[in-house]
Parts: C-alpha cells; structure tokens; sequence
C-alpha cells in the first residue's frame, strides 16, 4: 500500500537504511518481493547488516536469499556487521544458505570465516 502512494522504496533511513534490507532481515518474502517488482535496489548499502543478502543471511532466511541472488545481488559485497553474506550465514549455523552462496562463488578466503567454521566443529 505504501508503495502505491508513492513510498521512496530507496530511500536511505533508519536502522536499516533502506526497505529492502528491513523486509530481507525479518524473514518478509512477500514484501520483499513486491520491492524488487518494483524496483528496490538489490544491493543497496545499509548501516547494521551491509545490504539486504547479508540481512537474509544472518537471519537465515533462504528463500529471500534465492530471491535476492536471482535479481542480482552481489554474494560477495563488503560492510556491515557481518563482512559478507557468507560470513552472515555461517556465524549463525544455516547451512542451505552457506551452500547457495558457495554455488553462486562466494569468496571462503575470508579469515573470519574460517575462525566461525573452526568454532562450530
């Protein structure tokens, strides 16, 4: 509804600075789905999680992730809390989410995601 009044669905504010990343974190498929019909920039930069795919990442939503990678999003961007969405997924044990991202290239070069794998053994 906000979208169709005209809601700037790129807009920079916030915790999460932009819709998308919001919708991403807390598990929102559908929401995030009518952004990105809409035109939400997949790899837009946030404070807290970076973008939206680290969001979906840490939150272990992998549905949002798929989605996300479809249109586009780089599995390897930097920044955030989390350096990357590989290692956003890995620090929070979703393992199908780890795998998608290592079938889509994500760098594992990461010295912290190394740390993360050697503690959950």
């Amino acid at each position: 509804m906000l979208v169709e009044r005209g809601a700037n669905i790129n807009g920079q504010d916030g915790f999460y600075k932009n819709t998308l990343q919001a919708a991403s974190s807390r598990g929102h498929d559908k929401i995030v789905q009518i952004l990105l019909e809409r035109g939400a920039c997949v790899n837009a930069q946030g404070e807290f999680y970076g973008n939206a795919l680290r969001a979906a990442s840490s939150g272990g939503h992998e549905k949002i992730a798929q989605m996300l990678l479809e249109q586009g999003a780089n599995v390897n961007a930097q920044g955030g809390f989390f350096e990357n969405a590989l290692q956003a997924a890995s620090s929070g044990g979703h393992d199908k989410i780890v795998q998608i991202l290592l079938d889509r290239r994500a760098d594992q070069s990461d010295q912290k995601i190394t740390k993360l794998a050697e503690y959950t053994v």
